[in-house]
């Protein structure tokens, strides 16, 4: 399999859905970086389960810091981060029948039947705390150097939230919010969307909108390390994730060129775009403007209802039901994992473009 990502700066992901822990560990970073495991614990609460929306399974989500930090900083060695899974209903989960929309069939034909299956096993988005947890310290680092990452439901079902304003202030305004939309209107009809699809057993989908302002202009490696493709291969490891586009996406498919382009100007000695249809990006490299992109998330494939499906070990046609603890929805779980990888990939690529110090805090 492969659980590394990266190229200056890498992640290793390991662990099951109800194995003892989830493990990631981070390699490149530069030393020095101040690690808060304030900042940690806050990143995690914003990817916890609450309330009718979520799953039941609630893990406190508690760590340890095994490697790579002294005196509250990073090292400039592999920092490995643990997080106990305690919270665990194996009795829950059946080998044999083939969850709709989940990887069951998939993974059985791939390890041939090795596979730890409880809960998913090691598709299971409770291998997203440690993504969370780990990125934690990277989204610190790149802050210092001005540059924050942020994101919001802007579509569930037919609910729409208003775009990106003020990129920072609503992106400041995004950090506390354990449900990420812009306008408490939005997050009210989008609980109440969701606590319906519970009620009836079923689940729902939405869209991601993500910006990340700060990032200088001239990042990126074309041709095959593009910033649009270096963030699409992270995203589309998020379980549940799939789609991604930049700027106006699939939008550029009902415009004309006058209408799509960005217009450039010079303002206070700064190249300046009177639009960010391109999402910050042109040719793969950054422009100098916020990289916006949109993430599409899919229904949660684990509902109570009865599905058609196989017995792949039986060999048999079945009428399944699941059980288990499941959420009717995780898009707003989902974006602590797409801001914590965002912000790895785009310290990533400016690490390749500046040197392994750059991340460096310009005080010792």
């Amino acid at each position: 399999m492969k659980n590394t990502i990266g190229s200056a700066i890498t992640l290793t992901l390991s662990g099951e859905s109800h194995g003892p822990a989830i493990c990631a560990v981070i390699d490149g970073l530069a030393p020095g970086i101040p690690v808060n495991e304030a900042d940690i614990g806050h990143a995690l609460d914003m990817r916890r389960p609450s309330g009718k929306i979520s799953t039941k399974r609630r893990e406190p989500d508690e760590f340890s810091i095994i490697s790579g930090v002294f005196n509250d900083k990073t090292t400039g060695t592999p920092l490995c981060i643990v997080i106990k899974n305690e919270n665990v209903q194996s009795r829950d989960y059946d080998y044999g029948p083939a969850r709709p929309g989940h990887a069951d069939y998939s993974a059985y034909m791939k390890y041939h039947g090795y596979e730890d299956y409880r809960g998913g096993g090691h598709f299971s988005g409770r291998v997203t705390a440690g993504i969370v947890a780990a990125c934690a310290v990277i989204r610190g680092a790149l802050k210092n150097k001005g540059i924050v990452v942020g994101t919001h439901i802007s579509q569930l079902c037919s609910i729409r939230d208003r775009g990106f304003g003020d990129y920072r202030q609503d992106i400041e305004l995004l950090y506390n919010k354990p449900f990420p939309t812009l306008m408490d209107e939005a997050e009210a009809q989008m609980r109440s969307a969701a606590e319906r699809c519970a009620e009836l057993g079923d689940s729902i989908g939405g869209i991601l909108q993500t910006a990340c302002v700060g990032v200088p202009a001239g990042v990126g490696e074309p041709f095959f390390g593009t910033v649009e493709g270096e963030i699409s291969r992270a995203i589309f490891a998020v379980p549940g994730v799939k789609g991604v586009t930049f700027g106006l996406g699939a939008g550029f498919a009902g415009v004309f060129g006058s209408e799509g382009n960005d217009e450039l100007r010079y303002e206070n000695g700064e190249v300046v775009f009177d639009k960010n249809s391109n999402g910050g990006v042109n040719g793969g490299i950054t422009n100098g403007a916020p990289i916006v992109f949109n993430t599409v998330v899919k229904p949660t494939p684990s509902i109570y209802k009865p599905q058609k499906t196989v017995d792949f070990i039986k060999g048999e046609n079945i009428t399944h039901t699941i059980r288990g603890r499941h959420d009717p929805m995780i898009i707003h779980r989902a974006r602590a994992v797409v801001d914590a990888l965002t912000a790895l990939v785009v310290a990533d690529l400016l690490t390749v473009r500046y040197g392994d110090d750059y991340l460096c805090p310009e005080e010792k």
